[in-house]
């Protein structure tokens, strides 16, 4: 195999790694609804709790503005209960084509969820601190999304926290 051809095999290994562990961790426990996720509202800059099934972005903090995005927070210290060594690693948010399509299939008003590449094309992420959204599945976009799994000083890797 020539190298194009490995590191094309390695980045869809890394990308089907990704998409399996943040179906394990973001996933409702036992399909129930009324579980919650961490959302960050842009124009307060604050986290704020909502259905987990909810679809981003969403209604914000005041209702005034869609500007609520999924959080993805994270304790450093590996103990998603420890509250002081939360933190945001990054959030998310889907396109307005994909928003529509997937809140259509959660209602039962659409046949199929798009394909995993459409997806990720279509799912966006940033940091707290950044202007700009990255795809997932670009280099900035996977950057962003695996940065924070190093392990702190005491060798713990973060763990992802749920309200």
């Amino acid at each position: 195999m020539n190298k194009q051809t490995v590191a094309k095999v390695v980045v869809a290994c890394v990308l089907l790694g990704l998409a399996a562990f943040f179906f394990v961790k973001l996933r409702p426990a036992g399909g129930s609804r009324d579980e919650q996720a961490f959302f960050y509202d842009l124009s307060a800059q604050k986290l704020f709790v909502a259905a987990r099934t909810s679809i981003a972005p969403i209604r914000g903090i005041d209702n005034a503005e869609i500007d609520g995005v999924r959080a993805i927070v994270i304790a450093t210290s590996g103990d998603p209960k420890d509250k002081a060594s939360q933190k945001v690693a990054y959030l998310e948010k889907y396109a307005p084509e994909l928003k529509q399509v997937l809140e259509a299939v959660q209602a039962g008003n659409a046949a199929a969820v798009p394909s995993h590449q459409v997806r990720q094309g279509l799912t966006f992420v940033k940091r707290v601190s950044d202007a700009a959204w990255h795809p997932v599945n670009t280099p900035e976009g996977e950057k962003i999304m695996t940065e924070w799994q190093v392990p702190g000083p005491g060798g713990k890797v973060p763990a992802i926290c749920s309200p």
